[in-house]
């Protein structure tokens, strides 16, 4: 498997930041705690980085407990076959289409498949330290075109004001930009695919 970039641990550690900060700012409007899972149900798509970033996180859980590791692949396995007859891409190699029409039937998928990666037992994730950066920006106030969106569960009764003072700024150097771009001359496949199908493809570790 591809070394993640050096820089990716820079990035992890920005958009974390960036993410209490947010949190302090958001005080008791923000909801999200442990066992909170509003953000796990639904596809969505992820970045080269953020696949390979799971794909080296499950084979370090393989190696540190292999029995947990075997379940997040068999639901893997198990999502990977509910949605590959609908998947606007190619199921074998996970990667979504980019057309137009692809692009609009994405909008629509999956968006009651609960990801792999959540332990239904305990309602927490499985690759918490590896999950993607979307996964990491979910909750506070994040600008999506013009507007601010944030979760659902969150900031009742808070002005538009209160919720502009808590924006998250995920990225502003876009660092990830950068090392998408790096990945790229290494020669990685570009395009975009789901949590399902990163972890589906990802290589056991040899053993």
């Amino acid at each position: 498997m591809r070394p993640l970039p050096p820089g990716d641990t820079q990035l992890v550690q920005i958009v974390d930041a960036a993410l209490a900060d947010a949190s302090r700012r958001s005080g008791d409007f923000l909801l999200c705690r442990p066992g909170c899972a509003q953000c796990c149900i639904g596809v969505f798509a992820l970045t080269e980085l953020d696949a390979l970033r799971l794909q080296h996180g499950l084979i370090k859980l393989e190696e540190s407990d292999p029995e947990r590791a075997s379940r997040v692949r068999s639901r893997a396995r198990d999502s990977a076959a509910r949605l590959s007859p609908d998947f606007p891409g190619d199921p074998q190699t996970g990667i979504l289409f980019d057309d137009e029409s692809s692009l609009a039937r994405f909008e629509d998928f999956g968006n009651d498949e609960t990801c792999p990666v959540l332990d239904p037992a305990t309602g927490r994730c499985d690759l918490y330290s590896s999950r993607p950066l979307t996964c990491r920006a979910f909750g506070p106030p994040v600008q999506t075109g013009e507007a601010l969106g944030h979760c659902e569960l969150c900031f009742h009764g808070a002005s538009e004001e209160q919720i502009a003072a808590s924006e998250m700024q995920v990225d502003p150097d876009g660092l990830e930009l950068k090392l998408l771009q790096e990945l790229s001359e290494t020669g990685v496949t570009p395009g975009r695919t789901i949590v399902t199908f990163a972890l589906v493809t990802s290589p056991s570790p040899r053993r």
